[in-house]
């Protein structure tokens, strides 16, 4: 296989592994954001930052298919984007808009997925009662929505 076909076939395999975006409409609507529960306020937070992503993904997956096969310019945004795809790499502008991670491309996809299916239970099932905290893209919003849902209950003052 030439060096083309095999980042082709990689993003392609990438494209089917991405998650769609979250309908931001239907969580607000779900889960409402209000003084009573922060948690709403995170789980919305997340959704949001986890589209910017996932759109970002999904648009640069299909570039570089067209662009490998001359139907679009190879840009340098898809150069980088192709030269990370073949060297397992996550591709910069995944760095830019993802969540921290050092793990190589095939480990980050999995471990992307796993995050997006973590807050799908958690809008298909309710608020869980165990969080995964290293799977938040925004950890310290979770522990400040923790703080403020723990005052509240508690009737303490929070500074």
């Amino acid at each position: 296989m030439t060096r083309e076909e095999i980042i082709g076939g990689q993003a392609k395999y990438l494209e089917s592994q991405t998650p769609p975006m979250f309908d931001l409409e239907a969580v607000g609507n779900a889960y409402p954001t209000s003084y009573e529960e922060s948690m709403n306020t995170v789980l919305f937070q997340e959704c949001v930052r986890y589209n910017g992503m996932l759109k970002e993904m999904a648009s640069g997956l299909k570039m570089v298919q067209k662009a490998l096969v001359g139907e679009v310019a190879m840009s340098d945004e898809l150069e980088k984007m192709s030269d990370a795809i073949f060297n397992n790499q996550v591709p910069p502008t995944w760095v830019k808009t993802g969540f921290l991670s050092l793990k190589p491309l095939a480990s980050w996809i999995v471990d992307c997925n796993a995050r997006i299916k973590f807050l799908v239970d958690w809008i298909n099932g309710g608020t869980p009662n165990v969080y995964w905290i290293s799977g938040f893209y925004f950890p310290q919003a979770f522990l400040t929505g923790t703080v403020q849902n723990f005052a509240r209950q508690h009737t303490i003052a929070v500074n």
